[in-house]
C-alpha cells in the first residue's frame, strides 16, 4: 500500500527519536520514498548519517547550509504525506501556534500534503492542559494525531506519552491515508474462528481453528476500501486496523443470529468460520462428574449459517463458503456449493502438507458456480487472502457489467 508513496519524515528532539531509525527502515522496505527533516535538537538523539543511509536521501536540518538553501516550499509539495514522529511537546506547541524557527516548522507550515503527528513526551506533560489545547488546535487544522501508548517512559515512570511503535504508525498511515477505493461503500461480513458448544459450565466441544484465515481476509477487504465486519468465534487473533468491526460470539447459535442480523445490509459474505456441525442436546447445569466407565452425549445439528445465507441471498450479493475436506475433496466441495446455493466454495485440503488449522500457510482451490476450478499454490494466509479477495472482486465486476 505504501509502494511508490513519497513520505516526508519530520523528527523533533525527543528520546523517542531512536524509533525513527526503524520507522525509516520499515517505510523504505514497504516501497516508500522517504526524505527526512530534523530539528537541530533531534541531532542529539539520532544520527543524521544513519537516517540518510537508510532513506538513501540527504537529511535536512537547517534552512541554509553554506551556500545552499533548503527549499521548504518544494519539500512540502513533493510529499504525499508528512509524518512528524516523534513530535515533542515543544514542537506541538509551535505547530499549534504557527511558530517558525527551524526548517521542520517551515516545511510543516508550507506543506500542502496531509500531515500525521506521533507525539512523544512524559506523562505529566502529555496530560497538561496546554498540551491538550495544542493537540485540539492541531487536529482542527485537519491534521491526524497518532495515539500515544502507555508504557515505561524516559523519566522512569510508567504511563501515557510513549510514541506509538513504528509498526503501529505504519498501520495508522495505511488505514488513514492509503486504503484503496476498489470496494468503497461495499459492506462485507466475514465469519472466523471456531465455535464452542457447551457440554456443562466448564466443558465444551470445539475444533482447532485459529481464525487466522478469516482475519487475513478481513484485512485485505478493508484495505480495498470495504466496510468490514468480522463475526468471530473465540480466537487469539486481533485486527491490525481500527476500522474493522469485530463482533465476538461463542456458540453456533450466537454466530447464526449475528450473521442473520447483518445479512440484509451486506454486499459480500465470506463464511470462513469452522462452525460446529453438532451441539449437545442438553447442557448440564453443573459440572458432569466422572462415574460410569462409558458415557454417551446426545447431540443435535446446529443451524447451517451458509445454507441460510445462500438460500436468502439477493441477486446483488456474493456469498463465498469454505470447505475443509479430508476425502473426496472436490466432490464434497461441489456438493456443498450446490446445496448451500453459494457463489463459490473455497476448498481447503487437509493433509500432511497442508495442516490448515493454526498454520500460517494454506493451499486452496476456488470452485465457482459453474464448477470451474481455480487452483492456487501453497502460500501464506495473507497471500491466500489476497487471492480470495482478488477473485471475488473479479466476479463482482463481471456481474456488475451484466
Amino acid at each position: 500500500m505504501l509502494a511508490g508513496k513519497r513520505i516526508l519524515l519530520g523528527i523533533s528532539g525527543s528520546i523517542a527519536a531512536y524509533k525513527s531509525i526503524l520507522l525509516t527502515r520499515l517505510l523504505v522496505k514497504a516501497g516508500a520514498e522517504v526524505k527526512v527533516v530534523m530539528t537541530p535538537a533531534a541531532r542529539d538523539f539520532v544520527s543524521p548519517l544513519v537516517l540518510s543511509t537508510l532513506s538513501k536521501n540527504a537529511v535536512l536540518v537547517d534552512l541554509t547550509n553554506e551556500n545552499s538553501w533548503a527549499n521548504h516550499v518544494q519539500l512540502g509539495r513533493w510529499a504525499d504525506l508528512m509524518l512528524i514522529a516523534p513530535a515533542s511537546c515543544n514542537t506541538l506547541a509551535k505547530m499549534a501556534n504557527g511558530l517558525c524557527d527551524n526548517l521542520l516548522m517551515a516545511v510543516y507550515l508550507s506543506a500542502t500534503c496531509p500531515v500525521a503527528i506521533a507525539p512523544a513526551m512524559d506523562e505529566d506533560m502529555w496530560h497538561h492542559p496546554s498540551t491538550k489545547r495544542n493537540l485540539d488546535l492541531i487536529a482542527a487544522y485537519s491534521n491526524k494525531i497518532i495515539p500515544v501508548e502507555k508504557g515505561e517512559l524516559a523519566s522512569g515512570l510508567f504511563g501515557d506519552g510513549r510514541m506509538a511503535e513504528p509498526e503501529t504508525i505504519i498501520d495508522f498511515l495505511i488505514e488513514n491515508y492509503f486504503r484503496l477505493d476498489t470496494l468503497k461503500n461495499k459492506k462485507v461480513v466475514i465469519t472466523a474462528g471456531p465455535t464452542q458448544e457447551a457440554i456443562d459450565p466448564v466443558r465444551y466441544i470445539s475444533n482447532h481453528s485459529s481464525g487466522k484465515m478469516g482475519y487475513a481476509i478481513a484485512e485485505v477487504f478493508y484495505l480495498q476500501g470495504a466496510d468490514v465486519t468480522i463475526v468471530s468465534g473465540p480466537t487469539n487473533e486481533k485486527v491490525r486496523y481500527n476500522g474493522i468491526k469485530v463482533l465476538n460470539v461463542s456458540t453456533s447459535d450466537e454466530m447464526f443470529d449475528v450473521v442473520v442480523s447483518q445479512i440484509n445490509e451486506i454486499d459480500i459474505a465470506v463464511m470462513c468460520a469452522a462452525v460446529a456441525d453438532y451441539k449437545p442436546l442438553v447442557i448440564a447445569d453443573n459440572k458432569i462428574k466422572k462415574k460410569e466407565n462409558n458415557w454417551q452425549l446426545q447431540m443435535e445439528k446446529t443451524k447451517d449459517i451458509l445454507q441460510y445465507v445462500g438460500n436468502n441471498k439477493r441477486s446483488n450479493q456474493f456469498i463465498a463458503g469454505f470447505a475443509l475436506e479430508t476425502e473426496n475433496e472436490k466432490t464434497n466441495a461441489i456438493n456443498k456449493l450446490k446445496n448451500k446455493n453459494a457463489d463459490c466454495i473455497i476448498l481447503n485440503s487437509f493433509n500432511k502438507d497442508n495442516k490448515v488449522f493454526g498454520s500460517d500457510k494454506n493451499q486452496i482451490t476456488i470452485i465457482d458456480s459453474s464448477e470451474t476450478e481455480h487452483n492456487f499454490e501453497l502460500k501464506s494466509k495473507a497471500g491466500v487472502a489476497e487471492d480470495i479477495v482478488s477473485y471475488i472482486i473479479s466476479k463482482i465486476n463481471v456481474n456488475s457489467d451484466k
